[in-house]
């Protein structure tokens, strides 16, 4: 649901938990998923309601509690699932094979989990069954039914322009001509620009916020900062609902990406992720501790099973271990399933390539499927990795990235993780121009980390497991 590149949700920002919304969640996006989620509702309602069904519920004659309740409990998986899938970033909206794709899959994914959220909430998994033995196909073709319908509306609108916001960009003209690139380049279909002016234009400025019901948003850029604006005309727009943004929050609002050329050396004494709270330092390293104690249980049989796979395909050990760099530049031994030969680095580091051929036959599959980052969990449980952070890097590539990319180190002012924010919005990068992109991205992270960016970190690295999004 959040996604680099969404246009931010018209929230209110009168305290944190909107500040974090408006980041993070597009409004196009989330009042789809409420509507999805509301049909959803009322079609499982409808196919599970008995046909006897005279009970009552919260004061309502003929509305029946335990349907209610399984309605409610299959809304909000499926609902969950497709943003796991990512059926609700906007590109997949608007291609109908990608969606249909999305679609099964999630549905393949989802019912499983259904059953096992029936269990947990105590609900009988035969009342889920029990009506006929065409339940489950009706249930996820009416789902895919819902998922087209909005989809369909949603393009619809998109194509006559209805969701469209349009941008005023005032500016030098090398500037705002590169932001003008960047949104134009911007596969979401929600934003276009509509002027560029010189900041020394003042009358154009003017006469463009005369309209304001044509203009969403102004971007000043930073040559026009220091500049003599019609701040008169700026402030009685915004009070007309015109957004006016500088060009670096702009960037980071939509792109969901620092701007690593407008950044200063305090940038970091800024940044609300890399501070936290007593207790919310004790609550976020709990969980890892106790989501880390389950996840050793749950997939030591996957463990197993792929150490004795690894050991019959190739000689050599089980297990990998690789120095790392953690937090404030500490390195540290990081844990991994072999997937390349024992001779794989003979002739020193090297960046992994599509199609490497160091790479094993068992090793391949391990890391398609993010198998061999498993023993990580160790890692996290030692404190030395969380599940959401940066990706840590080698200390050879650390010392050249150092030197060719400005701020790289900032990227370590939290802890690394196993999968992270760069990991789910870019394919694998093997380069420094790769690294220099995705480090964009890891200090977006260390500036905006919070419980709710994680959370949608997590679901959408569920995504990347299963579309194998940037194996190699």
């Amino acid at each position: 649901m959040a996604e680099a590149g969404l246009p931010a949700i018209d929230w209110p920002h009168g305290d944190s938990m909107a500040r974090i919304l408006s980041n993070h969640i597009s409004r196009e996006m989330f009042l789809l998923w409420v509507l999805e989620f509301l049909l959803a509702f009322l079609v499982f309602y409808v196919l599970l309601l008995p046909g006897d069904a005279s009970g009552t519920a919260f004061g309502m004659p003929g509305l029946d509690l335990q349907t209610t309740k399984s309605a409610s409990m299959l809304g909000l998986t499926v609902g969950l699932t497709s943003i796991a899938i990512g059926l609700y970033r906007p590109e997949i909206c608007l291609q109908t094979r990608r969606l249909l794709v999305n679609s099964v899959v999630a549905g393949v994914v989802g019912f499983p989990v259904i059953l096992l959220m029936s269990l947990a909430t105590h609900i009988d998994p035969s009342f889920l069954l029990g009506h006929d033995a065409l339940w489950p196909m009706k249930m996820l073709l009416s789902w895919m039914l819902v998922l087209f319908a909005t989809r369909l509306v949603m393009r619809l609108l998109v194509r006559l322009d209805i969701l469209t916001r349009n941008i005023l960009i005032v500016g030098s003209s090398e500037q705002a001509d590169g932001l003008a690139a960047a949104i134009t380049a911007m596969p979401r279909q929600f934003f276009k620009v509509s002027s560029v002016v010189a900041h020394g234009n003042i009358a154009d400025v003017t006469e463009h916020l005369l309209d304001t019901t044509k203009i969403w948003g102004v971007v000043v850029m930073a040559s026009a900062a220091g500049q003599n604006l019609p701040l008169e005309q700026l402030l009685t727009a915004k009070t007309q609902g015109v957004r006016v943004f500088g060009d670096v929050m702009f960037r980071e609002q939509q792109l969901r990406r620092m701007d690593l050329d407008a950044l200063t050396s305090n940038w970091v004494l800024y940044a609300d992720g890399v501070t936290a709270s007593p207790l919310a330092a004790v609550i976020r390293r709990g969980g890892e501790i106790i989501v880390g104690l389950i996840g050793l249980i749950v997939t030591l049989p996957v463990l197993i099973v792929a150490g004795l796979a690894i050991k019959l395909d190739s000689p050599g050990p089980i297990l990998y271990r690789q120095e790392r760099v953690g937090l404030r530049g500490k390195p540290f031994t990081l844990f991994k399933l072999r997937s390349m030969r024992p001779d794989a680095e003979a002739g020193g580091p090297t960046w992994a390539s599509l199609g490497d051929s160091r790479v094993t036959r068992i090793g391949a599959l391990l890391r398609k499927a993010r198998i061999d980052e498993l023993p990580q969990l160790f890692n996290v449980l030692r404190g030395e990795m969380s599940f959401v952070g940066p990706r840590p890097e080698r200390p050879h590539f650390v010392s050249q990235l150092q030197a060719a990319i400005p701020f790289y180190s900032d990227r370590h002012y939290v802890k690394p993780g196993v999968t992270g924010w760069a990991q789910v919005s870019l394919p694998y990068g093997a380069s420094i121009e790769d690294a220099r992109q995705k480090l964009s991205y890891d200090l977006y992270y260390v500036k905006n980390r919070s419980l709710f960016l994680d959370i949608v970190i997590v679901l959408s690295t569920v995504r990347v497991i299963l579309f194998q999004e940037g194996a190699r």
